[in-house]
């Protein structure tokens, strides 16, 4: 099936690596004009330029999840340049305190994984749905994961968040008309920094070789890119008759 996004406006949080940078490449691809919004701008730079030079058509802003007016301003940016706003993609996320007891756990490591991870959504969430309830509706996508969800994780807060994030949405589902469909996504192993990182530092504090461990896992770990195109396919009209929670590898 050869889907298409042609005339439709995506907006992507955590856009400049893993999953949102992968998503974003390949919405572009399928003919969507995408907003990316993160705080790493090297590699959001670097997203941006890989989508305009295969021809596609992209705005990068710098975005703290966290600050409320920056997020705002994301969305007001896809909507002014736009007219609209198709779909969100909520991909910012942070893994802190891996193989950390519960109680060793830091509360400034706690909040600031919930701040990024479970209120950065809601703050996306918060500004995107008015513009898509104005503009005819659309579908939002959201990041969670296995871990929060049907099972744990190496990190107290991370798990804490996704699980937090799959209440939202099945919170906000219930507020917003039928014309916005909404998912949890909850991808498993995938070769992502945050996970990579997530292993290195495990492997760091068990006394074991940090490279040694990423080396091993990428062998068994997934490419973000499959997840896109899961992504791409539930941001489509061919969509339009799935709901709920969509686990992926």
């Amino acid at each position: 099936m050869n889907i298409r996004l042609s005339g439709k406006v995506a907006v992507i949080t955590g856009g400049s690596t893993g999953i949102g940078a992968a998503t974003a490449i390949a919405y572009a691809e399928a003919g969507a004009k995408v907003v990316l919004g993160d705080i790493n701008e090297v590699d959001g730079q670097e997203t941006f330029q890989t989508i305009v030079k295969n021809g596609g058509t992209a705005k990068f802003c710098r975005t703290d999840v966290t600050s409320e007016t920056e997020v705002a301003q994301l969305i007001k940016i896809a909507d002014e340049a736009y007219g609209r706003i198709d779909t969100l993609v909520t991909s910012a996320g942070v893994l802190r305190g891996p193989s950390v007891r519960i109680e060793d756990f830091e509360e400034s490591t706690f909040d600031s994984v919930i701040d990024v991870n479970l209120k950065g959504t809601f703050f996306a969430l918060k500004h995107a749905v008015p513009v898509m309830g104005r503009s005819g509706g659309g579908v939002i996508l959201c990041i969670a994961s296995g871990a929060g969800v049907r099972g744990g994780s190496s990190s107290v807060a991370y798990a804490s968040s996704k699980g937090g994030v799959n209440g939202l949405v099945m919170t906000v589902e219930g507020q917003v008309g039928s014309n916005i469909r909404m998912h949890t996504i909850c991808p498993g192993g995938l070769a992502t920094p945050l996970k990579l990182g997530q292993i290195a530092e495990s492997a760091k504090r068990d006394g074991n070789d940090p490279e040694a461990a990423v080396e091993s896992a990428l062998k068994s770990l997934g490419d973000p890119a499959g997840v896109a195109r899961i992504l791409t396919f539930l941001a489509s009209d061919e969509a339009s008759y799935i709901r709920g929670q969509i686990f992926t590898r």
